[in-house]
């Protein structure tokens, strides 16, 4: 039996909402779609993995969600001979005063753009996990929190392999959505050349909210009610992807958690107090697909982790959506 969600304060989604997507639209044009889900996973606490060819985007909607946030931006290239002290800081020795001082690297900031974050080695990969995980950085044995909120955009060439080291499955996971921008069609090009023709859109784009005022959203969307109902069928979809045929490994509880995170921040996006099966399965192919493990034969036929996840919400059945108790007449019950 479906539990009636219980009312929270309204929240202002939909100024909150109208006004990042807009704004982020002057810069990508036909990409809201990609740009709510970002979005969501920035609401929801979590990272976000942009993995495309190059040119389709991917480095302006992080820069675009940065400007439009009010969060300070940083980028890094990451190359094979970048160190992990170039992303989160090091200890100068000064002689003057005969002491060392910390110096903050690229990682204090609000957001953090890892350029092809698959180019540099394991080792400086790994330097990320805990400010991704913990929000903090430790270094020479005195831990320094991050400034808060924190996120980390990373992008990475899907096709290319040479000079590459593959991201493990503990780095993938600490990602709350992996996305693709893709091609624009036809007409959206067209719009593009146009506005773009004389100055980039960027370059005068400016903040449309704050970091108090984004604090304040992710504190309401872990407000929204998520049903019991949901929370099973969630849990359904991740344990499905643990026993299908061609996954070696299945997402975790880790992947559970992300998927009501971002089904949550969907629903505060939409303006709503409660979470519906809808929300879950416009979230799960972005959290599920990149925390699977895909057999040999499975890599070898070149079969999308995103068709397994496809295939695995077709096979679920849907539970019946949670209606509100505020939409029932008086003399009804609640469901």
């Amino acid at each position: 039996m479906t539990q009636t969600p219980t009312p929270i304060s309204p929240a202002p989604t939909p100024d909150f909402a109208r006004a990042v997507l807009e704004n982020v639209a002057h810069v990508l044009v036909g990409k809201e779609q990609v740009t709510r889900l970002a979005l969501a996973g920035i609401l929801a606490g979590g990272h976000v993995l942009l993995e495309d060819a190059p040119g389709t985007g991917k480095t302006m909607l992080a820069r675009a969600l940065a400007v439009s946030l009010g969060l300070d931006f940083r980028r890094v290239q990451f190359t094979p001979d970048l160190l992990p002290g170039d992303v989160t800081g090091v200890s100068v020795f000064r002689p003057q005063s005969g002491t060392f001082e910390f110096v903050p690297g690229p990682v204090f900031t609000g957001v953090l753009l890892a350029d092809e974050i698959n180019r540099a080695t394991p080792r400086t990969q790994s330097a990320l996990l805990e400010a991704m995980g913990e929000g903090q950085v430790t270094e020479s044995g005195v831990t320094r929190p991050l400034p808060a909120p924190f996120v980390v955009i990373a992008t990475q060439n899907p096709i290319e392999n040479e000079g590459t080291y593959r991201l493990p499955e503990a780095q993938l996971d600490r990602f709350l959505l992996r996305l693709s921008v893709g091609y624009p069609t036809h007409e959206e090009e067209v719009r593009m050349l146009a506005r773009l023709q004389t100055q980039h859109p960027i370059a005068t784009l400016g903040a449309v909210t704050t970091p108090a005022a984004l604090l304040d959203a992710q504190a309401q969307v872990r407000a929204v009610f998520v049903a019991p109902d949901v929370q099973a069928y969630l849990a359904r979809l991740s344990a499905r992807t643990r026993t299908h045929p061609s996954v070696s490994l299945g997402a975790g509880p880790r992947a559970s958690l992300a998927l009501q995170g971002v089904a949550q921040a969907l629903a505060w996006l939409a303006g709503r107090s409660f979470v519906t099966p809808d929300d879950v399965q416009a979230a799960a192919p972005g959290v599920l697909a990149h925390r699977l493990s895909l057999r040999i034969e499975a890599r070898l036929q070149g079969q999308p982790d995103t068709d397994i996840v496809q295939e695995i919400l077709k096979a679920e059945p849907v539970p019946a959506e949670p209606v509100p108790a505020e939409s029932l007449p008086a003399h009804a019950p609640a469901r």
